[in-house]
C-alpha cells in the first residue's frame, strides 16, 4: 500500500507518477544514481549481486528481492535499447537461483567465494550496523587485502544507492508495483 496518494490510474507505476509530480529533481538525481551504478559498476556480476540482494533482503524491498540483474538490467538500464552499452551484466558469469537463496546464509554456504563473501558482509554491516563496521580493523584488513581502493568504493556507492533507493521504495509502498518496464512474471519471479 503507498503511502503517498498515488492517482487511480497511476498505480501500476507509482514510481514514474512519483518522479513526475513529486520532488522532481530529487527524484530525477536519485534515478540517475541508480542507473550509474548499472551502467558503471566494475565490480564481478556475482559480488554485485550479492552485495545488492543482500541489502535487499535486509531492506525488506519487494522490487530489490525479485530484481535479477542478468534478467533485468539490460531491459530497465540499457539505453535507447543500445546494446552496446555497458551495463554491469557484463561483469562476468550471472549467479543462479541457488546463489541468491543463500546469501541470507552466506557466513556458512560454501557458494560463495572470499571475495563475494566479504561484498555481503559488507552489505550486511553498511545496513545494520555502520558505526561498527566503520572502525572494524580487521574487517578492513581482509578487505583490503582481497579489494582494491576503486573497488571498495565502487561496492560502497552501489550500496549506499540500493540501502537508500530501496529503503525509499519500502517505506513509500512503492515495492509491491513491478518496476516500469518489467513484465508482472518477471518481477514476481
Amino acid at each position: 500500500m503507498a503511502r503517498i496518494s498515488i492517482p487511480e490510474d497511476q498505480q501500476a507505476d507509482p514510481f514514474g507518477y512519483t518522479a513526475r509530480t513529486h520532488a522532481v529533481p530529487i527524484v530525477a538525481a536519485s534515478g540517475a544514481f541508480a542507473a550509474a551504478v548499472y551502467r558503471h559498476s566494475a565490480l564481478p556480476l556475482r559480488e554485485f549481486e550479492g552485495a545488492r540482494m543482500r541489502t535487499a533482503q535486509i531492506n525488506g524491498c519487494m522490487v530489490c528481492k525479485s530484481l535479477r540483474a542478468e534478467r533485468d538490467v539490460p531491459q530497465l538500464y540499457s539505453v535507447a535499447g543500445d546494446p552496446n552499452q555497458p551495463l554491469v551484466t557484463a561483469n562476468g558469469p550471472a549467479p543462479d537461483e541457488a546463489f541468491y537463496a543463500a546469501i541470507a546464509e552466506w557466513r556458512t554456504s560454501p557458494v560463495f567465494s572470499v571475495r563475494e563473501r566479504l561484498a555481503i558482509e559488507f552489505a550486511e554491516r553498511f545496513g545494520t550496523e555502520p558505526q561498527a563496521l566503520a572502525a572494524d580493523e580487521h574487517f578492513w584488513a581482509r578487505m583490503n587485502a582481497a579489494f582494491s581502493d576503486a573497488e571498495i568504493v565502487d561496492l560502497a556507492h552501489c550500496t549506499a544507492a540500493w540501502a537508500g533507493l530501496g529503503r525509499v521504495a519500502h517505506v513509500l509502498g512503492f515495492d509491491t508495483v513491478c518496476l516500469a518496464g518489467l513484465s508482472g512474471a518477471q518481477a514476481a519471479a
